[in-house]
This record gives structure tokens, sequence and C-alpha cells, in this order.
């Protein structure tokens, strides 16, 4: 059978007949022992039909644990990488090989070795925002919630290259003193919040703490109450039942979580642009994450195809820095 992946993905069908998608996925997924994780920057209609939503690092510590026989990740298709890397022997399905991410395309592995060869003395620490390839010359891989943590562990005379996220590598420099080479790499969800289109909320929602993703930039950093991961943030808000509003400095699905978790808390996302006299009405969103649907999972287990697969040789040097981070968180 020849399928064909344009937009929404070839149309089963059942799921034309008017089948429960969320109904249908659940029941199979159970039927092949498939475990479903998404991210929380994925729709709510996801998360809600998935086993297990997460951030990258609790994606991973999952995948490295399951026992299904499957694996549906529902994110972006460096995370599906990484579960294959992590689980060798199951099948690893992600609902569309074009849901991409901005930060893994800025750093090539090619430039990668080459930019090595120039600084022949330093480690590389990469974002697990990365491709396989990637983490297969990186010592160490990181994500927002645990870099800090990581390169705390790493020797204080240690020459480190951190990649490809600029503005996570000056945030970390800037909480633990080091000096790290940054790679020129950002994300571009991130890369558009502004100091106006915050100044420009916070005056309308006097007393809002302001919630903000390490990707941003300095200066919008600069502006946060509270800095960290996805986790981190919804964990900081969950604690804090007390306070009734949030503005969030991140893409929009983590809102999701957020309200499900709170639903007696006002939370206000940044949109991406302002503009003159009042900011967009746009949420910030990250339209690779966006490409995952409940379609698109259907089918996908169904079929048990786009599957992914990582060459053995480049897998085996791969799991060493993923494995060295879980170790280290």
């Amino acid at each position: 059978m020849k399928f064909s992946w344009i937009n929404q993905g070839f149309i089963d069908k059942p799921a034309q007949e008017g089948v429960n998608l969320a109904e249908e996925i659940r029941r199979i997924a159970k039927e092949k022992n498939a475990v479903i994780m998404a991210h929380y920057y994925t729709t709510g209609d996801i998360q809600e039909i998935a086993d297990f939503v997460g951030d990258s690092l609790a994606l991973a510590q999952q995948a490295q644990k399951t026992e299904a026989d499957i694996i549906i990740m529902c994110g972006v298709h460096f995370m599906a990488e990484t579960c294959k890397i992590l689980c060798p022997e199951k099948m690893v399905l992600c609902p569309d090989l074009t849901a991409g991410c901005s930060l893994a395309d800025s750093c090539k592995a090619e430039d990668l070795k080459a930019f090595k060869a120039e600084h022949p003395d330093h480690m590389v620490v990469s974002y697990v925002n990365t491709t396989a390839a990637v983490k297969a010359l990186t010592d160490v891989c990181v994500t927002s919630g645990n870099a800090k943590k990581v390169v705390d562990q790493l020797p204080k005379d240690a020459k480190i290259i951190f990649g490809p996220d600029k503005n996570l590598g000056s945030y970390i420099n800037s909480v633990t003193g080091r000096e790290m080479l940054l790679w020129n790499g950002g994300c571009h969800v991130h890369e558009r919040f502004s100091v106006a289109a915050i100044a420009k909320l916070k005056k309308e929602h006097a007393g809002a703490k302001v919630l903000a993703h390490p990707e941003c930039k300095s200066e919008v950093l600069a502006c946060a109450d509270i800095i960290g991961s996805t986790a981190v943030i919804l964990k900081y808000c969950q604690q804090h039942p007390e306070e009734k509003e949030f503005i969030v400095v991140t893409e929009s699905g983590i809102l999701h979580e957020m309200q499900k978790s709170c639903p007696d808390v006002n939370f206000i996302p940044v949109p991406p642009e302002i503009s003159e006299g009042s900011v967009g009405c746009s949420c910030n969103e990250c339209e690779y994450m966006k490409k995952n649907s409940l379609l698109k999972i259907y089918n996908a287990l169904k079929y048990e195809w786009p599957t992914v697969d990582v060459p053995e040789e480049t897998a085996k040097e791969a799991v060493k820095c993923i494995n060295k981070m879980l170790e280290m968180s």
C-alpha cells in the first residue's frame, strides 16, 4: 500500500464516517501495547488522549522505562529520534515526519564537526533539541530543566561549546558563572517575544507574575519573575494557588495543562508581536508541534507508519550523551 502524507495526512475511511478518533486511538493503543507520549506544546486534544504528557526530559525518562512495544511520540522529530536511540528494540512512530525544530535545524552535524575541529580542547554540551547526528558528536545533552544542574557538575576548568540555543546558553552562563562558547542558534518561537508586549500586559494585569522559558532573549528574561522549563513553570503555578494571574512567556500549548491544573487562575499568553497601540491577539505557537493531529496519530497507530529509525553507528554514539544526561539529572 502506498501512503501519502500531505497536510492532514491521508484520510482513513472510518475517520470520514464519523468515528470518534480519540476513542479509536485509545482502543488501538491498548490493542497494540502502544504508549502515547505528548509534549506540552501539542494541542489540548492530543494531551488529553496521551498516556504521558511532559517536557523533553520527562519524555526521555518515560521512553527509557516504558514496557510498551510501540512508542508514538507526539512532539517533533528529534524527540522521536531520542526515543528510538533509548529504545532501539521498540517501534517508534512520529505522526508527521515534517514536524521539525528550528533549533535542531540551526546546528548541522557537519558544521558542528568542523567547529569542534577548530576548538579541539573544548567538550560539547548540546541542548536536547538537536538531531541524532549532532548528539553523536556531543559529550553530554541537557534540557532547559536540567541544564544548570548538569553544567554545575562539569569540571570548573572545562572549556565548553554549548549549542545550539544561544539564549539558553547565555542564561546558563549567567547562573553558573561559566563562559561557555555559544553556538548561534535560537528557537523561532521564543525569539519572537518582546519586552514591549510583556510591559503592556503587565500594565493591564497589575500584580501578575511573569513566567518565562530560558530560550527567550536575555532582555525578555530580565522582565520575568520566574525563569524555567515548561515543567518548572507548571510546577510553580501548582505550588502557588494564592496567585490568580500569570503572564506566560513560552509556547502557548502549555496553557492547556496549566488551566487544567489550576482552573481558577487566569493565564495570559504573550503574543509574538506588538503593533502600535496594542499587542497582537494571536498566541505564539510552534507550527511544527501543531503538525500533530488526532487524525495523524490514528493513522500512524493503525498502519504503524511513519516509523523513525536512527543508523546503528549514529545511535551507538548518540546514546552516550543522553545516558550521561539522565545519570546527572
